[in-house]
């Protein structure tokens, strides 16, 4: 096992590492940029080291900046969380080369499932439905029209290496490809070095349900069970679930057996999300693979009572995956609202300083973040303030602990969404689980 460990990112998610990293008896190593010199996860780490200015290229996208605090420190391993690097294949092999364990997949599963267009095309390889759409890239607008006029409108471009909802536009009309592929392309290129695009059918009302896994690196792999994922905005996830209401046992050991065999066919290392869409007749196409920990991973946790970090961390330090398929029981229902710091009304970040931040508690309440009265919200990264995720019995009982603990939930100086939280948990399509990957745009 480690003895040390850098935490190569920030906010909540470095926090939850570094915790885990404790209970494991591994000290950990905190980088921050000039911007979050006073940030929570600071003071959480046994040392810290500053590694640029607030820009994120500058300093948490800087690969050389990470390895040589990380060697300076004397730390053995490094995690990167999720965003900034931590699905860059290049990084994780310039980590194994300098001697530094790179706790996630190996570099070669990050490089084909990473890839939108290469993970289509291998998992349509092995017989299993993907979803209608382009196989290689978007060469021009030409290729585009084509494509819409195989597969019929409405469609959504995609970067290939994208995430996070950035280089996604949906095409209603074929005369909106030109600009849509401009647009979408400028994006990709913008924030991931990549302007390679992809085209899939658009499904209206669909259901986003991802199934996380656990490998161990050499073909074991287990199925921790479904999270719904269909309450999003500008393709970005914002209430997750587990379970779903819409997955019975049936469709639940179909879909796990299919996660299961994709994981397991390329030797799989730690946790990693497959991803479908699920539409109304019951039917499921693979959509893509996270091949990183995904920032809804608590709901999983709260509901099987596994530390999903700490068995990240203990299989990258060589040690046997400590549960089987049999082991993993889903229990009651938990429910997980990020809270942003944004206009609840227009989603428009608000940066600026916490004056007032006082965290629900009570039973089976867990919040995972990183702020506190005083802290200053920086303008420069995502606007991710606290996960704010419940458990119960069941789905009844967690929506009203939900309901209760954001009415305890009291950030002021800024605008955060928890409103919009509330208003959708007191929703009449959401209790009766009526909802669909389009459920905000109509709601707003």
């Amino acid at each position: 096992m480690f003895s040390k460990v850098l935490v190569a990112n920030r906010g909540e998610i470095a926090i939850r590492i570094i915790r885990a990293l404790r209970e494991l008896g591994i000290r950990s190593v905190a980088v921050y940029s000039t911007a979050d010199e006073a940030a929570m996860h600071t003071r959480l780490a046994d040392e810290k080291v500053c590694i640029g200015p607030a820009q994120s290229k500058s300093s948490y996208l800087n690969a050389p900046a990470l390895i040589s605090a990380a060697q300076i420190k004397g730390a053995d391993a490094i995690h990167p969380g999720y965003g900034f690097l931590s699905e860059d294949p290049g990084f994780a092999e310039v980590c194994e080369q300098a001697g530094l364990k790179f706790i996630g997949p190996k570099p070669q599963d990050i490089e084909l499932m990473g890839n939108k267009l290469k993970a289509r095309e291998y998992v349509d390889g092995l017989g299993i439905q993907v979803l209608p759409g382009t196989f290689q890239e978007i060469e021009d607008e030409q290729h585009a029209i084509r494509t819409a006029k195989d597969i019929g409108l409405p469609l959504i471009v995609k970067a290939a290496e994208g995430g996070g909802g950035r280089g996604m536009k949906i095409i209603y009309d074929e005369d909106q490809i030109p600009n849509i592929i401009k647009i979408a392309r400028s994006e990709a290129k913008s924030a991931f070095g990549n302007a390679s695009l992809y085209i899939e059918k658009y499904f209206e009302f669909v259901r986003h349900i991802e199934i996380q896994i656990i490998g161990d690196g050499n073909g074991g792999v287990v199925a921790l069970g479904e999270r719904e994922c269909s309450i999003q905005r500008r393709h970005q996830k914002f209430i997750e679930e587990a379970p779903s209401v819409a997955v019975d046992d049936k469709l639940r050991n179909r879909m796990n057996d299919t996660a299961v065999r994709i994981a397991r066919h390329i030797g799989y290392r730690g946790p990693g999300t497959i991803e479908f869409l699920l539409d109304e007749k019951g039917k499921f196409y693979f959509m893509e693979m996270n091949t990183r920990l995904q920032v809804e991973h608590p709901v999983t946790e709260l509901v099987t009572g596994l530390d999903i970090v700490a068995e990240q961390i203990r299989i990258a330090g060589g040690e046997k995956m400590t549960m089987s398929q049999r082991d993993i029981r889903v229990k009651g229902h938990a429910i997980e609202c990020r809270i942003n710091a944004e206009d609840p009304q227009t989603l428009v970040p608000s940066a600026g300083k916490i004056t007032t931040y006082l965290q629900p508690g009570g039973p089976w309440v867990r919040v995972d973040g990183h702020a506190y009265p005083g802290y200053d919200v920086p303008p420069y990264y995502d606007s991710l303030v606290a996960k704010l995720i419940v458990w119960a019995d069941d789905r009844d009982r967690s929506i009203r602990r939900m309901q209760r603990a954001l009415d305890e939930f009291v950030i002021e100086g800024i605008k955060t969404n928890i409103p919009l939280h509330k208003k959708i948990l007191a929703s009449k399509d959401f209790l009766l689980g009526n909802i669909t990957t389009r459920f905000i745009d109509k709601f707003i």
